[in-house]
């Protein structure tokens, strides 16, 4: 039987961030709960010890969408549903608007957050491919003092990040990136309410038919949302082209099979992967 667990609720971050140092029970942030109340309600092991649900719904400071010179700022209370309404995003970070676009049903986006999606840290979490290829960074805030860190640096395997029992995730910080093209793919079960089993980002910068930079992000298929860095590196300067395409298709499968191994479902995964990201840089990349 489950003992049962407290719940307060912080109207300030120096609220929350002081019940979060002064606690030394088994804390969980709340902000949209579907991963939280969910798998408290199935009993998942990963809830199971949880003694006091720390509420930061009403913490207006954690809200909002800010365009700065170089940079859109997300607060941590932003949901899903905000990121896809919001004028800002639309223009300035299409990715995230078609990750958003195939996260659960309506309901799920109005209470869900960009924040918790990427701190629950589940291998097929949506948003994380396109913050990865923005090179998304956090800002983290405890009674200590600021931090701030790559996302690529903060998620460390499946459901564990860097974030520390007395720390909270205040905002994202997302550079601008107004000179790429790119686009998002996501393969489910279904065509809604569907868990990824592939999803793909792709940026790219070009100048004279040549490969200046490109970002390639993963999630699904490897342990957590992964940055493939020696693909980057060994297309800059390359023509684009489908033959380049197809290595990096190739290359990618065999660095995931590395991570991986070969388990049972690579025979059909690792096939549709390549041609899935050799598509994608079709569609991205216009020869």
């Amino acid at each position: 039987m489950r003992t049962k667990v407290e719940f307060i609720r912080a109207e300030t971050i120096n609220q929350a961030l002081q019940l979060l140092a002064d606690n030394n029970k088994n804390t969980r942030i709340l902000a949209g709960g579907t991963d939280i109340i969910t798998g408290m309600r199935m009993k998942s092991k990963r809830f199971a010890n949880i003694d006091l649900l720390l509420d930061i719904n009403s913490i207006n400071d954690l809200k909002g969408i800010r365009l700065l010179e170089d940079s859109v700022t997300i607060g941590s209370n932003v949901t899903f549903s905000e990121i896809l309404e919001n004028k800002i995003i639309q223009d300035k970070l299409p990715l995230l608007i078609q990750s958003a676009s195939g996260i659960g049903n309506l309901q799920i986006r109005n209470r869900a957050t960009v924040v918790g999606n990427f701190v629950n840290n589940a291998p097929c979490a949506d948003s994380v491919p396109a913050l990865l290829v923005y090179n998304a960074k956090l800002r983290i805030e405890s009674l200590k003092g600021a931090r701030e860190i790559a996302l690529q640096d903060f998620l460390v395997k499946a459901y564990k990040t860097q974030i520390a029992p007395d720390e909270l995730v205040t905002d994202i910080q997302i550079p601008l990136a107004n000179d790429f093209c790119g686009t998002f793919y996501k393969l489910g079960r279904r065509q809604s309410v569907a868990i990824s089993r592939i999803s793909l980002a792709v940026l790219a910068k070009l100048s004279n038919h040549k490969i200046d930079e490109i970002r390639i992000a993963s999630g699904a298929v490897t342990p957590i949302g992964k940055r493939f860095d020696d693909l980057e590196e060994f297309a800059i300067g390359k023509n684009a082209g489908k033959e380049l395409f197809i290595e990096l298709a190739q290359k990618m499968a065999q660095q995931i099979l590395d991570v991986t191994g070969l388990r049972w479902s690579g025979f059909h995964k690792i096939p549709v992967l390549q041609q899935a990201l050799y598509q994608l840089l079709l569609t991205t990349i216009e020869l």
